[in-house]
C-alpha cells in the first residue's frame, strides 16, 4: 500500500507497532468495564512515576474531551476560563468548552512567540467578587504553544505563583507535551507538577498512540466529584483498558521519547534547509516539531500537491509545516527539493 506522507499534522500519522501489540495483549478474556480493570488500576502508579504524585488519572477519547473534563473540575457555571487568543480550546474546539462547563472563555493576547505573559494575565484578573462579572477561576496554557514555542520551567512557575495568589488554578493543554519535554531536556514531572501545574491534558495520539488521551490531576482539591464529571462528559470508555494499556506501554517503555525527538529533529532539519531561501520567512522560533513560515502565494498549491499542509494565516499566507514521529529525512529532502525547483 502506498504510504502518503504530509506536513499537515502529527495527527495524520499512524500508530506505533507497540501500540497495536499492547491492544492485542489487552484483548484477552473479559475485564471489568469503565476503568475498574487491572490495567487501568495500574495507571496511577505509572503516571506518578513519570509526572510526580497524582491525585487521579482519567482516560478520555480525545483532546477536546481532555480539556473540557480538566476545566470542569475547577469551575462553577458563573466562572470564566482564561486562555491564549490562539489556544486550541478557543479557536479549534468549537463551543465545546463553553457548552460543557457553562463558563465563558476569555482570550488573552499573546506575545510575538505565542505565549501568555504574567503581565497580560494580571490585566484579566478583575472584578473579583462582583456578581455581575464572570469570576476568573482557572488559566489554561498550551505547552508547547500553538506556534510551537515553549514556556520555560521558570515561566510556568511564575504563572502558577501568580494564579495561586489569586486562588486560581493552572491547567496545561499538553497535546504535544512529550515534544516539549524532549526540547526542554526536562522530565515530565519537572514541567508539570514540579512547576505548579494543577491539572494537565496529556496527549498520546501525536506520539504514536492509536487513540485516547489522559487527564492527570495533581491538586487534590480538583478530584471532588471527578467520577461524576467524567461520566457526564461522555468521555468514560466502557472498555477503558484499551486506552490505559497504550499509555502504560508509552510511559513504561518511554516510547514517547524517540517519537517526539524524531519529530522535533525533522522540524529542525527542515528549518535548517529553508532558512536561507530568500522567498521564505520563518515567522516563529522552531523549538519543537512545527515550522511556521510565509511563502509566496503562487507556491502554496504546488507545495501542497507534494506534501499537504495547512495555511495558518490566509492574510499573510503564513503556513504551518508539522513533522511527526514517522517523518523521515527523505521526506524533508523531497519537500525541500520541490521548494528549490520553485525558486
Amino acid at each position: 500500500m502506498h504510504k502518503i506522507k504530509t506536513l499537515a499534522s502529527d495527527n495524520y500519522a499512524g500508530a506505533l507497532p507497540e501500540m497495536i501489540e499492547a491492544i492485542t495483549a489487552a484483548n484477552t478474556g473479559h475485564a471489568v468495564s469503565y476503568g475498574n480493570d487491572t490495567v487501568t488500576g495500574q495507571s496511577l502508579k505509572i503516571f506518578s512515576k513519570h509526572f510526580g504524585e497524582v491525585a487521579d488519572v482519567r482516560f478520555v477519547f480525545n483532546g477536546t474531551g481532555a480539556n473540557v473534563l480538566s476545566l470542569s473540575t475547577a469551575v462553577d457555571p458563573f466562572c470564566s476560563v482564561l486562555c491564549a487568543d490562539c489556544a486550541h480550546m478557543y479557536v479549534d474546539e468549537s463551543t465545546s468548552p463553553e457548552s460543557f462547563t457553562g463558563c465563558r472563555l476569555i482570550p488573552i493576547k499573546t506575545n510575538a512567540d505565542g505565549k501568555i505573559t504574567v503581565e497580560a494575565i494580571e490585566e484579566k484578573i478583575i472584578r473579583v467578587g462582583d456578581e455581575h462579572h464572570p469570576q476568573v477561576r482557572i488559566l489554561s496554557i498550551t505547552q508547547p504553544t500553538e506556534y510551537g514555542t515553549l514556556y520555560s520551567l521558570k515561566e510556568i512557575r511564575a504563572i502558577s505563583d501568580l494564579l495561586k495568589q489569586h486562588n486560581m488554578y493552572l491547567h496545561m493543554d499538553g497535546a504535544r507535551i512529550f515534544n516539549a519535554a524532549v526540547a526542554l531536556n526536562c522530565t515530565l514531572k519537572e514541567m508539570t507538577s514540579g512547576s505548579g501545574v494543577d491539572i494537565v491534558s496529556v496527549g498520546g495520539t501525536k506520539v504514536g498512540m492509536l487513540f485516547g488521551e489522559a487527564v492527570a490531576i495533581f491538586n487534590r482539591a480538583l478530584v471532588r466529584n471527578l467520577k461524576f464529571r467524567h461520566k457526564r462528559s461522555m468521555q468514560m470508555a466502557s472498555k477503558n483498558r484499551f486506552i490505559a494499556c497504550q499509555f502504560q506501554t508509552l510511559l513504561e517503555k518511554k516510547l514517547w521519547y524517540p517519537s517526539a525527538k524524531n519529530a522535533n529533529n525533522m522540524a529542525a532539519l527542515l528549518h535548517e534547509q529553508i532558512k536561507t531561501i530568500p522567498e521564505i520567512t520563518v515567522t516563529k522560533p522552531v523549538q519543537v516539531n512545527a515550522v511556521f513560515a510565509t511563502i509566496p502565494r503562487s507556491w502554496t498549491q504546488k507545495l501542497q500537491d507534494d506534501k499537504f499542509f495547512y495555511v495558518w494565516d490566509e492574510l499573510t499566507n503564513e503556513v504551518r509545516w508539522m513533522c511527526a514521529f514517522d517523518t523521515s529525512k527523505e521526506d524533508i529532502d523531497e519537500f525541500v527539493n520541490t521548494i528549490k525547483k520553485l525558486t
